[in-house]
């Protein structure tokens, strides 16, 4: 049983009083949830202070990118043992919006996921389609490729540990979301690239979330698909009484 693993981007928003401010609220309006890993994905200025307040609370941190070089004359970056240091478990790589105002490639994010793994963090790998992509069929052959780009070279064992997020980009901030029964598909399909690959027990360890426009009202949807493990959740992730929503609604069902 994958436990599920919900994540909160929040790119470029939120001072760190802001960012403190939330986790005393969202801590407080997810106390006594249990059965879902809840993880905050602040802004580089705000990891520090996040941190502290998020300690022994159970909540992970997670930072939104990193650098592929340990250390080095790269103004502006930041290297993943910095991350780690800082308390990070988490490391968003690939997202889409890297990808479109970055030009981030499947062999750069490549790079990025071996060096989070040797420094000891999980990244959460970002694969999905362009609106003009799915219109013309392309959705399976964009999320292989990404897929296998972005793994290439790991061993089983290394993906078994890894989160993927399937973000299809026409979904993402727009208010569209894929149905809950279109996201099972792509995160099936995901799956199956990964059992081919890497073996049935990696497969079927890897956790892979959906994102785009994931809100309190969808989220119990989504989440009771089998291939959907969690969710990559951004506006609505802002807010805490909404992303608490997301986590109350995302648990699994007391027996």
């Amino acid at each position: 049983m994958r436990k599920p693993i919900i994540a909160g981007n929040w790119k470029m928003y939120k001072t760190v009083g802001e960012a403190v401010n939330f986790v005393a609220a969202f801590k407080e309006k997810t106390a006594g949830v249990s059965g879902v890993e809840m993880v905050l994905c602040p802004p580089f200025t705000a990891l520090a202070a996040v941190a502290q307040r998020l300690a022994g609370s159970g909540i992970e941190l997670g930072a939104q990118n990193m650098h592929w070089q340990p250390e080095g004359a790269y103004t502006g970056e930041i290297a993943p043992g910095m991350l780690r240091e800082i308390g990070c478990k988490y490391v968003i790589l690939g997202h889409s919006e890297r990808r479109q105002y970055f030009g981030e490639t499947d062999e750069l994010v490549n790079k990025k996921v071996k060096a989070a793994l040797e420094h000891g963090l999980t990244p959460i790998v970002c694969v999905g389609e362009r609106l003009e992509e799915r219109e013309s069929g392309q959705t399976e052959a964009v999320v292989r490729r990404q897929v296998e780009g972005a793994l290439a070279g790991l061993a089983s064992r290394q993906v078994a540990g890894l989160v993927v997020a399937y973000e299809p980009v026409w979904a993402i901030g727009t208010g569209r979301t894929a149905s809950a029964e279109d996201a099972q598909q792509v995160n099936a399909f995901i799956r199956s690239i990964l059992r081919r690959l890497f073996g049935d027990d990696a497969a079927d360890a890897v956790r892979i979330q959906y994102g785009g426009s994931v809100k309190p009202g969808n989220a119990a949807g989504l989440m009771a698909q089998p291939d959907i493990d969690g969710a990559l959740v951004g506006g609505a992730s802002l807010d805490a009484a909404s992303f608490a929503e997301i986590v109350k609604n995302s648990a699994p069902a007391e027996e």
